[in-house]
Formats: structure tokens, sequence, C-alpha cells
């Protein structure tokens, strides 16, 4: 199951649908409805499961477009129930057991309820049950305890659905922590999300070239405007900055706006006019700037604010390192108004 939530992680939400099922992506995952009826509207027919939904979300519209519904509560069954009543659609359903995230799920001391409920709308014609799935807490440390602890949980939701007779096509627990390092974890279908972009899931299990992953989204802007100024001027909002020689400074034209992280502020790494600088004061709105010291540039070169990691163009991990963060927010933080230019693909 690929995950393309987020408009797929910030790098666009069809393409990157495209792109999954164009390399065998069974399924498609998706947090919100209305991301689903995007890719039913885009074209997509196949499987999709949608799993974070409040009560006045389109139920109907989704169980009529044949979409997959994560189920954590009677309350969200009887939603569904009401959406079969008016479109005389069955329900795909996936029944979430909370192991331990204390997030989305249903506690495990109403879990035999809930699967009893879904039972009964199974018998009635009205849901059929396809999964039962979690989510890990602490995957990326393969040896954190609490990963057995909620694999032997899971186990056993899965046991107590089976002894009122449920016997769901599919069993997934693995995030992309887990499809990477814990295959224990694995069962029918894995849900890889950030590594599947070349972001990686956590620290504890390396950078992304250590698990073989090729980070997908190249960040790139274009000097707007190259001058030069002498030493002790003050760069940018509050003057956080100052030149300590006579230096070539540089306006790059991407800001908070855009995605980049104010906290950035005079520790963002970017690579510009052949080597790898640090942006120079306040990150505004709409731009920041460069010291460029001595070295050549013009307006319109390019520089790269992450990408590769190769000859030392900097990860979006080292973005959110330096400014207390992880990697999936730099990239899905990245805004509209960056236009997304694909390379590679077959549409």
């Amino acid at each position: 199951m690929a995950v393309v939530k987020a408009d797929g992680y910030g790098h666009g939400l069809l393409p990157m649908a495209r792109a999954a099922r164009d390399t065998g992506a069974e399924w498609l995952g998706v947090a919100l409805f209305g991301e689903a009826l995007d890719l039913r509207a885009a074209g997509d027919t196949g499987r999709i499961l949608a799993w974070l939904a409040t009560p006045g979300d389109p139920w109907e519209q989704v169980v009529n477009a044949g979409v997959d519904v994560g189920i954590s509560t009677t309350l969200a069954l009887a939603r569904v129930s009401s959406a079969v009543r008016t479109t005389g659609q069955r329900a795909r359903i996936h029944l979430k057991i909370d192991t331990g995230l204390g997030r989305a799920g249903c506690a495990p001391d109403v879990w035999p309820q809930l699967v009893e409920r879904a039972k009964e709308l199974q018998d009635a014609g009205q849901v059929e049950v396809v999964a039962i799935w979690s989510h890990f807490t602490v995957a990326d440390d393969p040896r954190d305890p609490l990963n057995t602890v909620q694999i032997d949980g899971f186990g056993e939701a899965v046991a107590a659905a089976r002894s009122v007779g449920l016997d769901p096509e599919h069993l997934h627990l693995a995030n992309s922590a887990a499809t990477l390092a814990l295959p224990d974890a694995h069962f029918t279908l894995v849900r890889p999300g950030i590594a599947m972009y070349g972001i990686s899931p956590g620290n504890r299990l390396g950078k992304p070239q250590e698990m073989g992953l090729l980070p997908v989204m190249t960040l790139v802007g274009r000097l707007a405007l190259v001058k030069r100024l002498p030493a002790g001027s003050g760069l940018s909002y509050g003057h956080q900055y100052h030149l300590a020689s006579d230096a070539t400074t540089a306006v790059v034209p991407l800001g908070y706006a855009d995605g980049v992280p104010r906290a950035a502020t005079n520790v963002g790494p970017v690579f510009a006019a052949g080597k790898r600088r640090t942006v120079a004061g306040r990150v505004c709105m709409d731009q920041f700037v460069l010291d460029l010291g001595d070295d050549p540039a013009v307006e319109g070169d390019e520089v790269i604010l992450f990408g590769s990691g190769r000859d030392d163009i900097p990860l979006a991990e080292d973005w959110a390192e330096v400014t207390g963060t992880i990697g999936y927010e730099i990239v899905t933080r990245v805004g509209p108004r960056v236009p997304r230019v694909y390379s590679g693909g077959s549409q």
C-alpha cells in the first residue's frame, strides 16, 4: 500500500499515485476522504484506503466510490451503516486496533464490541471487513521492546476478531520504518510512506543512502538579486547576521510561505555558487539571503536547498536536524506556489 496522503508528502498527490501504480502498488493509502475522492476523480479505479474522518465528512460519497474506510469506533460503524442505507452500496472497512500509539484505533477493552458489531453488519450484507490494522509507535528503533508489545497486541486483536467469525482478507501493521526494519510485522500488506519518497523514517535507522533510499524531491531556487555589500552590513530582518568582510550577497525567492522553515535562520544549509552555504539572517515570508563571500554569482544562478545528498547537496534530513524537526515536515511543508516539475515517469 503506497501511502500518498498530504499531497503525496508534498510531492504531488496525483503524480505520486500514478508513479506508485506504474511500479506495482496494489493499494493507495490516504488520510482524508477528500484525498481518496480526488484520486477517484482522476481516474484511479484501484483499491484505496482512507482512514481519518469526522462525522461531517462525505461518508456516502466515499462508500459509493468504493473507497475502503478505516474504522476505530462503533460510532464510525454507525456512519458507515447509514451511508450504506443511503447509497445501496456495500462498504469495505478496515478495523483499527490501538496497540499502543494512543492515537486512532479502538481501545483494547472496547475491541470485542467493535468486532461483534462489525460481524453483525457483515452478516447483514452492509459491510465487508477487509482488514484489521494498527500503527507502530517506535518502529524506527527496531530494538525498542514496545514493538514486540504492539505485535503481540495486534495478534490478540486478530484472534478476538476471528473468534466472532471475522476472516479478513488483509492484516497490516508496518509503516515505512517497520517495512524496512521489522519483517515480523509485514503480514499481508505493508504501508510505506515517507521511505517511498527517499526520506529516512527516523534517525535511528540511518540516513537515506544507508538504507538504499534515493530522495525523490529536489528543492531548487534561482538567485533573484546579487550585490556587493561592505563588511559589517546586516542582512535581513533584525540584522541577526552581519558580514565579516566585504562580500557578495544574494537573495533567494523562497521563504516560510513556501515551506522554508523560519527556524532555519542562520542555520539552513544551501548549495550555491559551487559549495554548501548557510542561510544568512532571518528567513522571511518570501525570501532569504546568502553570504557568498568572494565567489562569483549572477542573477538566475541555481541554488539547491535540498536533494540527493550527493556532492555536498543537502538532504531534507539536514534541514530537519538544524531546525529541530523531521524530514517528513520539511518535504510536506513545501507550499503550493512552488511549481513541481516531474521527470522520469511514464505520464
